[in-house]
């Protein structure tokens, strides 16, 4: 048997999978099917039944290599083994997260064996699409359906709901959502609300995920909500800040006879804690403990990481040391949110000490702990020790990431190391790791704080042409020069860069208006200055108290006493307060 010419092309490689986006077409430029053609090619068919060593097989698959073994052997079996057979082995790769992989084993199992596909391996195949972010792919299958007589399923039309809601199409999600219902494509069931709900609480549309709620619970009985919706929702309101209606939501459950779980209390105490409501969180902590619901490591790490960025890391350390006492283990997280906390109380040693305690615990700290020390050490301008803990990253089997590059940027900018900062800069991209937004904002903020402004209007020009939407056409990027330059006293090249803001399809935001303000303000200009917050207030974006601070400043400092006077009631007649250098 050989396989067909459409699983090699670019496959002839033995390294691991990779893939690339182009265009409408789904690639793999590393892939393991070379193992498979070699197998065909040299191996002849032999007549064989060996169902139990099949049966056995698939228990025993612990990797990529292991399942392609047993496809090989499957492949070369007679008679083929059954199409559920088939079945298990491509979910087993789906559970490897090898999904790349299930797609072309999929394709090979229907095009080249011939084995009659049913609605189940169609489904994976769906869902292999849908986890490679493309299910517009995933929606081709659906003809598929149709041409071999198969009725998709429900499980086929969840697949794709949380297809399109991983990859944001919220509006298509809620299409195809209405259209199940209104033609009765299938049966509804919990999983299918669930997903939706789940997919508008992500998305922010907590109103309508509780407008689903009411019809689920007006719905059939086997369609009630559970525990596990309520807990969706229950989170959500925590992190929008809506802790009332959370706590509301939480109270109806226990009338409705749906009891809480983990997962609820979890949502609720650190909803709490993030409001500053901490004693009442201790008292749901208790409740939950007395009805035998303890916590586990992700209330811990909640709870320790909303504390941390309160900067209330003594409590932080309560907390652990509490939840030891309820037998819960900190693991790699809860001390990298210690570590946080300490480093955002400029507590660098105390810091460096959870760091250093982590290997006599037996935690091995991961990239994000050396990035958190790394940031601290840059913030109190110790940028040896942040160079050298740079340094160890990859002697200690970890690999830097765009983090880490962006922090030591920072880091470098702040010291007034340029030069290393642009090599630094290079040696990221060298080694193929895409610099980010914060990326590019760290290196026009530094390069402007140190006196480069040309060089970050040139690196601005590059972003220009690089294209790729927003992420390399922002208006923070301008907000940085536009500093830059008015802090060069350019004035006229930063009038030039405002006014071009427009053609490049940017609206100027509140701190754009705001540099041009104080920079007319500091060279004495103060007519432009007001000329520019009325243009502002026209263009319906609100000053804010920096603004007028700003523009407040500089008519005290150029004597016009009466104007400052004239914006101090304006000001105060909009709430807003003077800074105390005004």
């Amino acid at each position: 048997m050989k396989i067909k010419v459409f699983l090699l092309g670019p496959f002839l490689s033995s390294s691991p999978i990779t893939t690339h986006v182009s265009g409408n077409s789904l690639f793999m430029s590393k892939s393991p099917f070379l193992f498979i053609f070699r197998h065909f090619c040299t191996k002849s068919v032999p007549n064989r039944n060996s169902r139990e060593n099949l049966k056995l097989g698939l228990g025993n698959i612990r990797n990529l290599d292991d399942a392609l073994s047993l496809y090989d052997d499957m492949s070369r079996t007679r008679p083929l083994p059954s199409v559920k057979q088939f079945n298990q082995l491509l979910l087993r790769v789906v559970s490897l997260k090898e999904y790349l992989a299930a797609i072309y084993l999929f394709k090979d199992i229907s095009c080249n064996l011939g084995v009659s596909v049913n609605e189940y391996t169609m489904t994976i195949a769906i869902n292999s699409y849908c986890l490679c972010n493309r299910v517009d792919f995933g929606f081709s299958i659906l003809g598929l359906f149709f041409k071999l007589g198969c009725v998709p399923n429900i499980f086929t039309f969840n697949t794709l709901l949380k297809g399109l809601f991983r990859e944001n199409k919220i509006n298509e999600a809620h299409e195809l959502f209405g259209k199940m219902v209104r033609e009765g494509l299938c049966e509804l069931d919990v999983v299918t609300y669930g997903t939706v709900i789940d997919g508008l609480c992500k998305a922010g549309n907590t109103l309508m995920a509780i407008e689903l709620l009411g019809v689920m619970e007006k719905g059939r009985r086997t369609c009630k909500p559970n525990t596990h919706i309520y807990s969706m929702i229950i989170d959500r309101l925590c992190k929008d800040k809506m802790i009332d209606s959370a706590m509301k939501l939480f109270d109806e459950m226990s009338v409705k006879g749906i009891p809480p779980d983990v997962v609820t209390y979890n949502a609720l105490i650190c909803g709490l804690c993030n409001m500053s409501r901490r004693r009442e969180a201790k008292m749901l902590m208790e409740e939950m403990i007395g009805c035998k619901i303890y916590p586990n490591v992700i209330t811990l790490n909640s709870l320790v990481d909303v504390l941390c960025k309160k900067e209330l890391v003594d409590e932080a350390e309560d907390v652990i040391d509490i939840m030891k006492q309820q037998n819960v283990t900190p693991n790699v997280v809860t001390y990298n949110s210690l570590m946080y906390g300490y480093c955002l109380q400029g507590r660098m040693d105390k810091a460096r000490n959870v760091f250093d305690s982590l290997p006599n615990k037996n935690i091995a700290p991961d990239v994000r702990s050396y990035n958190i020390l790394m940031n601290g050490y840059c913030k109190k301008k110790r940028i040896d020790d942040a160079m050298h803990l740079f340094r160890v990253i990859p002697r200690k089997g970890l690999k830097h990431n765009v983090a880490t590059y962006t922090t030591v940027l920072q880091g470098l900018f702040r010291c007034g190391r340029c030069s290393v900062a642009l090599q630094i800069f290079n040696e990221m991209q060298v080694l193929g790791i895409k610099p980010n937004f914060y990326t590019y904002c760290n290196i026009l903020d530094g390069l402007c704080r140190n006196s480069q402004v040309e060089r970050a209007l040139l690196l601005l020009d590059a972003l220009e042409h690089k294209g790729g939407g927003d992420y390399h056409h922002h208006i923070s990027y301008y907000n940085i020069v536009l500093d830059g330059l008015c802090e060069a006293k350019k004035l006229d090249a930063a009038r030039a860069i405002f006014s071009d803001l427009a053609s490049k399809g940017l609206q100027p935001d509140v701190v754009t208006y705001t540099i041009l303000i104080k920079g007319c303000c500091e060279n004495g200009l103060l007519d432009e200055a007001k000329d520019i917050l009325l243009k502002m207030e026209q263009a319906n974006v609100l000053p804010n108290e920096i603004t007028y601070n700003a523009i407040i400043k500089g008519n005290l400092k150029g004597g016009k006493y009466e104007d400052a006077a004239k914006l101090f009631e304006e000001m105060d007649a909009k709430g807003l307060s003077l800074d105390a250098s005004v």
